[in-house]
């Protein structure tokens, strides 16, 4: 079973954009039980920065390996293998109402007012070692972190992807994330537009806005129950007349 050990990197142990291509061959470099899960510190700054370059097509800026290995306010998680990262999650909680307007519909607006949301910025996985289950073992830490009681407001987990990465997409409909839009030039890559996709999976309790269907479904299921309280209330009707109707008859007879 994997360990899912969270433990710094002074005090060990213990505690998207893209995912980039896999290989065409499964080379089992190392097993996921061997693998240790830690957040980010500064002194991981060269090393992520480094290993990002290598990964992904987006140039970063500084500042932003600064914020992901210093901040709290991002969930940066490392997966670790004989003392080197070799996989990364990094992904930001905040208000439904903050987020870009391309991603607006996510949420129905009664359930965006008050819900958080869980926003994936990067997930990749060392070229030595994908294949061997380090992006689900980072994918899912993260979904426990946002599944707990304390963040039941987080109703949604959401990200980009371009949408030539078909290893990203193969992955995240794996993991029941679905299709939400379609993003014409969201991506600047070495000043050329690349299309997006926005994927979104539900957690918590929340959901997707209503279609003109989900409405119709609802209100059918609804006068599906409606009709069956009738029915039973009919019966019950029915019952208390021909009791009604059997007393009058005895007490006519006895009369008689």
């Amino acid at each position: 079973m994997a360990q899912f050990t969270l433990y710094n990197k002074h005090n060990a142990p213990p505690n998207n954009d893209i995912i980039t291509r896999v290989d065409c061959e499964h080379v089992p470099l190392c097993s996921v039980n061997d693998v240790q899960l830690r957040f980010l510190v500064p002194d991981d700054l060269t090393e992520v920065r480094t290993l990002c370059q290598e990964w992904f097509p987006i140039d970063y800026p500084l500042s932003w390996y600064e914020d992901i290995t210093s901040s709290s306010r991002f969930f940066a998680l490392a997966a670790v293998y004989n003392l080197a990262i070799i996989g990364l999650i990094v992904a930001e909680i905040k208000p439904y109402r903050n987020v870009n307007k391309e991603d607006k519909g996510i949420l129905p607006d009664s359930m965006g007012r008050t819900a958080d949301v869980g926003y994936i910025l990067s997930l990749g996985v060392h070229r030595s070692h994908r294949r061997n289950g380090i992006g689900s073992l980072l994918l899912d830490a993260l979904m426990n972190h946002l599944t707990t009681v304390e963040r039941h407001a987080v109703k949604a987990i959401f990200l980009h992807t371009l949408t030539t990465n078909q290893p990203a997409i193969f992955f995240y409909e794996k993991r029941r994330f679905t299709l939400h839009s379609f993003l014409p030039y969201y991506y600047n890559i070495r000043g050329k537009g690349k299309d997006g996709f926005t994927y979104v999976t539900y957690i918590n309790g929340g959901h997707p806005p209503w279609t003109l269907l989900d409405h119709f479904k609802h209100y059918a299921s609804k006068l599906r129950h409606t009709g069956s309280l009738c029915v039973w209330m009919a019966s019950r009707v029915q019952q208390m007349v021909r009791w009604f109707y059997h007393k009058l008859l005895t007490r006519f007879n006895v009369i008689e």
